[in-house]
């Protein structure tokens, strides 16, 4: 071990020193001024630095800054950092497309049939309110003892898919599967005022006959005058009101019998 050291001392060691320089500056006859750059720059490095080359060095501009926290250049572009913006995200339930006000203007428009309806607001794809009123419908179908989920759910399918094919044949721009399903089951909602006096007393008689048709009456009202309002189809609302008059029509034969 001990002449293993000693090679590596011997390794290690150098006899080359800034005298050495200085007596070759001095004996050769170099400039003067290089000479005494040299012993000056000799000077300012550290001890053991004279063996390190000039490109290993540590430039002027050193690192100044903490740890993880970059140093501040004035001449380097301003970079785009995160920015928080949960102040600007919409709320939830505008990302979900559920809309209360809207929700609102179109269950009052659906009871009131009397009243014009906003073409702009019903021609979305708003399905919260037709499957809050397609389930209350089954559930006070099971209150009266009739578990018809099925038939609600496989009727409402059918007649959107028959009623989307007939409206595009009737209107010039078209409609959507989804307002279609929307109209639809929101117009529903007086069938679910036939269903809950179903719970009460039976509808198999004449004034329950004469329910049945003035509430089927009332649902192809309020879809035909929103249907013409939001495709523009003035003068033939009595030709939608028909086919919407047949479907709400099974809806009352499942809620009578």
């Amino acid at each position: 071990m001990s002449s293993f050291e000693q090679f590596h001392i011997d390794f290690y060691q150098s006899n080359y020193t800034i005298e050495d320089q200085e007596e070759g500056c001095n004996t050769y006859g170099s400039d003067k001024n290089l000479c005494e750059s040299r012993k000056s720059q000799a000077d300012k490095l550290p001890a053991g630095a004279a063996l390190v080359p000039s490109d290993m060095l540590p430039s002027p501009l050193s690192y100044s800054g903490q740890i993880l926290q970059p140093a501040y250049a004035p001449d380097a572009p301003p970079q785009l950092g995160y920015v928080d913006g949960f102040e600007e995200e919409p709320p939830l339930l505008e990302e979900l497309g559920i809309n209360f006000e809207h929700i609102w203007q179109k269950t009052l428009t659906v009871l009131n049939p009397m009243k014009p309806a906003d073409g702009s607001i019903m021609n979305e794809t708003d399905l919260t309110g037709p499957m809050v009123f397609c389930l209350a419908l089954g559930a006070t179908l099971l209150m009266a003892g009739k578990v018809h989920f099925g038939y609600v759910y496989g009727m409402s399918a059918i007649g959107c898919l028959a009623m989307h094919a007939l409206l595009n044949l009737m209107s010039v721009s078209g409609v959507s599967h989804g307002c279609v399903a929307s109209v639809l089951g929101y117009c529903l909602l007086p069938m679910v005022i036939l269903s809950s006096s179903a719970v009460v007393f039976s509808l198999q008689g004449t004034p329950g006959t004469l329910l049945s048709l003035f509430i089927i009456g009332w649902c192809s009202l309020s879809a035909s005058k929103i249907f013409t309002s939001a495709l523009a189809m003035e003068g033939q609302q009595l030709l939608i009101a028909y086919p919407c008059a047949l479907l709400y029509g099974l809806f009352a034969l499942l809620t009578v019998f």
